[in-house]
């Protein structure tokens, strides 16, 4: 592991809580055909998949591939499109509404799209489309909740965290897997 990520890990034993009551989160690198992917878990589940190396936020991380390992092996079979659902635990951290939005984005079938419109639509706002795009760049937890299956209403892909690139070929992974799995 190495980066901006690394010089934030802590190598001290495990404990869910620090002194104080601070959480402590566990995490790692993950390398990805799209790039380094920063990956934090908590013991309920994953709360953050940022792309790169580095969190966007500042928290004590503790390096443990075992705690990540789930998680790590999840995406690894999802980028050999050996995964078309993810099972790990989540650990959604949001408002409700963000939290509805999460939880469409994970409704939208593998390889399909669906418009920030629908998403609004799915969570009974069909008018806070806007605040759908706001959820959705507000998403924690890249690839796993597929915000990348968002586009325009006119089908363009629009806004991604990782860029448009990045979200051109996951969906591109999507529809090739899908078509021959």
């Amino acid at each position: 592991m190495t980066g901006i990520l690394q010089s934030k890990l802590q190598r001290t034993s495990p404990r869910s809580t620090r002194p104080g009551g601070r959480e402590t989160l566990f995490g790692c690198i993950v390398e990805s055909p799209i790039g380094p992917l920063a990956l934090a878990v908590s013991e309920k589940g994953v709360v953050s998949l940022h792309f790169g190396r580095a969190l966007p936020w500042q928290t004590d991380l503790i390096e443990s591939e075992a705690k990540t390992a789930v998680c790590r092996r999840e995406l690894e079979e999802y980028f050999a499109g050996e995964r078309t659902r993810f099972t790990v635990p989540l650990d959604l951290r949001g408002t409700s509404f963000q939290k509805q939005c999460w939880q469409a984005l994970l409704d939208i079938p593998y390889g399909e799209t669906r418009s920030y419109a629908d998403i609004a639509g799915a969570v009974g706002r069909p008018r806070a489309f806007r605040a759908v795009g706001m959820a959705n760049h507000d998403n924690p937890v890249a690839i796993i909740v597929p915000c990348h299956r968002v586009v325009g209403s006119n089908g363009d892909l629009t806004g991604y965290g990782g860029g448009l690139e990045v979200k051109r070929r996951l969906l591109e992974l999507e529809r090739r897997h899908r078509v021959s799995g």
